[in-house]
């Protein structure tokens, strides 16, 4: 047995630990997560620290964190633009309605509050995304064996139809919101958007109500240190 190696993993795995103890959901207390945490080590030693790029207001003192902030809100703005032309001619309503159909083609049947946290919302939002999906019949619900309080439900033939008959426009939008970015660039940008998904969700499914969430969130994480890499 190579001995020096299983040291150098014990080695790699004290200090994936001690990261996710000292920045708490950061990622998953798994080998998934064992696995991303070397990935984006390796990623961020093969890549340096290249020069800051410019972005609006830098010069005034604008924080890097406001830009970040301020684009990606403009990227759902732009984002949400393309899906509502790729769903003009067609019968849902929403970006959500299709996003929805999509979820329970790729995962199969749901409770409510699974299909509802997987996109993000807050429930009222939810369940009248659902209600509408319902009275469109593009989706069915059930009772579940397990607890017959809650209701599972699946995309409908009728759904799949409609979302099939649709389904090249949106591909045709999601292309488009890609924009102009290479391979590369998109692998990079996947990396780095997943590692804030897996910092905001936990946080997000734990439903802090929002007079508590900044102050919540602020005491748990040690924002001034997370210039980690």
């Amino acid at each position: 047995m190579n001995y020096t190696l299983l040291k150098d993993c014990v080695t790699l795995l004290e200090q994936f630990e001690s990261d996710i103890r000292q920045y708490p959901n950061t990622y998953p207390e798994n080998i998934q997560g064992f696995k991303a945490w070397i990935s984006d080590k390796e990623y961020t030693r093969q890549t340096g620290n290249p020069e800051e790029p410019y972005w609006e207001g830098k010069e005034n003192g604008r924080t890097p964190e406001s830009a970040i902030s301020t684009l990606l809100v403009h990227l759902n703005r732009y984002a949400k633009t393309y899906s509502k032309s790729a769903i003009s001619d067609s019968e849902f309503s929403t970006q959500e309605d299709f996003i929805y159909l999509i979820n329970l083609k790729a995962f199969g049947e749901m409770t409510k509050m699974a299909l509802i946290k997987k996109n993000i919302h807050d429930k009222p939002v939810g369940m009248l995304i659902i209600a509408r999906l319902l009275r469109q019949g593009l989706i069915e619900q059930t009772e579940s064996d397990v607890d017959k309080r809650s209701k599972l439900i699946r995309i409908s033939e009728r759904g799949v139809m409609v979302l099939e008959r649709q389904m090249e426009k949106i591909r045709q939008a999601t292309n488009i919101v890609a924009g102009n970015l290479t391979h590369k660039e998109k692998m990079d940008l996947i990396r780095i958007l997943n590692k804030l998904d897996r910092f905001h969700y936990p946080i997000f499914s734990r439903n802090i109500h929002s007079d508590q969430l900044i102050n919540t969130v602020y005491d748990e994480y040690p924002f001034k240190d997370l210039k980690m890499d």
